[in-house]
């Protein structure tokens, strides 16, 4: 008979800590409190309306513009009606995201104007095919879960960048996809053309395709084109990240805790609005928050502080009981190298013991500006390393081995025993870049450091033969839509110095 042992706790995973649950309530109650009391200003009349009929408090009334202050029932009101767990699918169903409570999944992040070349190796402006090779590269990278396009389409007119960024990735990955609008006839196109790729609009309230970044502005400012995508989304059944981006020193307080209340603040207002206009929209808070280089001015995406931010809002959202759009993956070099791996390990690592959910950025460097390939791939191993110490240790009597310890004793070796056999390859991570050879073996094959196998895997995948996700007629009514926008749009000029 087993002695079973009575009140014995599992720590199935490593975890990280950033505020107690008493911090936490500290952060919102001020949060209520900046709500209430000091406000947001809201540039959509529309919102403004919305908000006043629900209770919000109306003044400071401009030309453009209205101060919104919103009581704390309202928001209290609001979570309980707002989802708690939001379901995102690639558009075959094959990739799906559901996001809750310390669900994790990592992505890229959208619009860099700047792109690396990948067999160059130069900075230049990011065109259509860059945003399809970091589609590719999404696809075939298993530690990559949902994609956004990693550069802004600048060979098109300037208004409908944001559809044929969509067709592109639509080229290539089947993973579920975060967009970005330029505007609501930006946002309308894309939503026509998820449909013809689903089937129908039946097929797209079965479950969304993609969902859509929306970003306040900070401090405390949520302008026109803002409230009327959110509202939009509500109103189309589209899943929305609402991401107040602060930057601490800048456009927030200096102060950590003072950056992570604002922030929330910001999102509040999101979370009222939707759920006035219709209840259970849902939506994912967004948290995209950072510090000002004092030095230099930047808005950074390796520092410490970003790291802190992202985790910290996190355990918030999590309280809160809502799914969180986290950074990592991501550093302020300018091209891949030593720096990129230490800043970006360190995030992802933060980002995964605190239990993310939607962790985005994967793939961006020079504080957002530039995309890499190199960073995309590298960072995917990183993952995949940090989803190995997320596994932990299991303590069992199988996993204690005291039979096999037994049964070798002093002096052998388990080389040859079966438990060894059965479970090294679920207990021992294997690299596929990084390099464990020793020097004889590592010279001898080429003595090629860690970047110059990161970038020859880019290439493999840029390379490798493949069939094509879309139909031929299928394309040609997705690209159709892009056409007519661009039509639409035929009067904006492009400047062609920046492609040359």
């Amino acid at each position: 008979m087993k002695v079973k042992k009575t009140n014995y706790a599992v720590n199935a995973t490593p975890k990280l800590q950033v505020f107690t649950e008493d911090e936490i309530e500290a952060i919102y109650f001020a949060a209520l409190r900046v709500l209430y009391e000091t406000g947001v200003r809201v540039y959509e009349q529309e919102g403004v309306d919305l908000a006043h009929s629900g209770g919000a408090i109306v003044e400071g009334i401009e030309s453009d513009s209205s101060l919104v202050k919103i009581p704390p029932w309202m928001v209290e009101k609001a979570l309980r009606t707002v989802p708690r767990k939001v379901v995102v699918a690639g558009p075959d169903r094959q990739y799906r995201m559901e996001l809750y409570k310390n669900q994790m999944y990592f992505g890229a992040g959208s619009d860099t104007p700047f792109t690396i070349d990948p067999y160059t190796g130069e900075r230049r402006r990011a065109v259509y095919q860059d945003v399809k090779n970091f589609a590719r590269l999404a696809q075939a990278l298993p530690n990559l879960d949902f994609h956004m396009s990693l550069g802004i389409v600048q060979d098109t007119a300037v208004g409908t960048y944001d559809r044929w960024q969509y067709l592109a990735m639509l080229e290539e990955t089947t993973k579920p996809i975060n967009i970005t609008a330029v505007d609501l006839d930006g946002l309308n196109d894309q939503l026509e053309m998820a449909y013809i790729r689903l089937g129908g609009k039946d097929e797209w309230r079965k479950g969304p395709a993609f969902s859509l970044y929306i970003e306040p502005v900070s401090p405390l400012s949520h302008s026109e084109e803002v409230i009327q995508k959110l509202l939009f989304s509500v109103d189309h059944e589209i899943p929305f990240v609402y991401t107040p981006c602060p930057l601490a020193g800048a456009t927030s307080p200096t102060t950590l805790a003072g950056t992570a209340v604002q922030a929330l603040t910001e999102s509040l207002f999101g979370i009222v609005l939707s759920q006035l206009r219709k209840p259970g929209a849902p939506l994912i808070i967004g948290g995209l928050m950072s510090n000002m280089d004092m030095r230099t001015a930047v808005y950074t995406y390796g520092s410490p502080e970003m790291a802190l931010l992202s985790a910290g809002y996190t355990e918030i959202t999590k309280w809160l009981g809502l799914p969180m759009y986290e950074t990592a993956g991501c550093s302020d070099v300018k091209t891949y190298d030593e720096q990129a791996a230490m800043e970006s390990a360190i995030n992802i690592a933060t980002a995964a013991l605190v239990g993310g959910n939607m962790i985005h950025d994967v793939g961006y460097i020079e504080q957002g500006l530039t995309s890499s390939p190199e960073m995309m791939v590298a960072a995917n191993e990183t993952i995949d390393m940090v989803k190995r110490i997320m596994r932990g240790i299991p303590v069992t009597p199988e996993t204690q081995a005291l039979d096999v310890i037994d049964e070798i004793g002093p002096g052998g070796h388990y080389l040859e025993h079966d438990h060894t056999y059965y479970r090294f390859k679920e207990e021992i991570w294997r690299p596929q870049l990084i390099d464990r050879q020793n020097w004889e073996d590592w010279n001898a094959s080429g003595a090629k450091r860690h970047g110059q196998r990161v970038r020859e895997r880019v290439i493999e995948i840029l390379e490798e033969e493949k069939e094509p996700i879309l139909e031929e007629k299928m394309y040609k009514e997705l690209r159709r839509i892009c056409e007519l926008a661009d039509a639409r749009h035929k009067d904006e000029e492009l400047d062609m110095q920046l492609f040359v």
